[in-house]
């Protein structure tokens, strides 16, 4: 398995980790307000929807595009949700935005859910399975387009996919047996990590799709072909440390 295989698989798996740790703690706190029937019927069903949308939304691109253009869609892709990921990640390294909390989260979430009245059908509290189908369902849709967009572009679908399964396995299964949303877990150093990746990815295969706009629609070589990968990922780290540093001598409100 190659270094950038490898980096893939790392990146799906981290990236996916962090995305179903927060769709626990929704499903978490309906499960323990609104009941256990309604949040896992709801969980299912957003997984359900999610292998349907992974399946039609892959053959499309892999069927409709071809190599450069593939390269500039996924490139593109990654770069759009890494550099979200970055931003978030900079702002709270700098003191900027509130740190990512599981502990607030869920007792936001649990507060709701109690307020909220109580409408049942078939034996299934709406509100519950309602908010868990949406939450797993939108959490789960990040996870989808990155292990389609690292999939694809590196002909490992199959790879990604359970690197994305084994971290949801992992998260339910961890979550379960604490009975208590995973707090301890290094979220916004995960986070943070995640998006440098994404960012670094999206930058080297953005440029190589840019060869579509040529005569012949041949992707663009980079001097170092793939080693200029981790270089690409480094300048990313380099910047953004820069930017934390900088805005970190520059005190104001923190944004929630």
């Amino acid at each position: 398995m190659s270094a950038t295989t490898l980096a893939l698989v790392g990146s799906v798996f981290v990236a996916s980790f962090v995305e179903f740790v927060e769709a626990f703690t929704i499903v978490l706190a309906m499960g323990t307000t609104r009941g256990w029937r309604s949040a896992l019927s709801g969980a299912l069903a957003a997984a359900v929807a999610l292998a349907g949308f992974t399946l039609v939304l892959g053959y499309a691109i892999r069927t409709w595009l071809p190599e450069a253009l593939l390269q500039l869609v996924v490139g593109v892709l990654l770069l759009v949700f890494g550099l979200q990921w970055l931003r978030k990640a900079v702002l709270r390294s700098s003191g900027r935005k509130a740190l990512s909390d599981e502990d607030a989260r869920y007792a936001r979430e649990t507060g709701a859910a109690a307020r909220a009245d109580r409408t049942t059908y078939a034996g299934i509290d709406l509100f519950g399975f309602l908010v868990s189908l949406k939450g797993v369902f939108l959490e789960g849709v990040e996870v989808v387009f990155i292990v389609l967009t690292f999939g694809l572009q590196a002909g490992r679908v199959a790879l990604a996919s359970v690197a994305a399964v084994a971290a949801g396995l992992l998260v339910a299964a961890t979550g379960f047996a604490l009975r208590r949303p995973l707090a301890a877990v290094p979220e916004n150093t995960m986070k943070y990590a995640v998006g440098v990746m994404l960012t670094g990815f999206g930058t080297f295969w953005s440029v190589q799709g840019l060869g579509w706009f040529r005569a012949g629609h041949e992707s663009v070589g980079w001097p170092l072909g793939e080693w200029a990968l981790p270089l690409v990922v480094l300048a990313w780290l380099a910047l953004t440390r820069a930017l934390v540093a900088l805005l970190a001598t520059r005190p104001s409100e923190v944004v929630r």
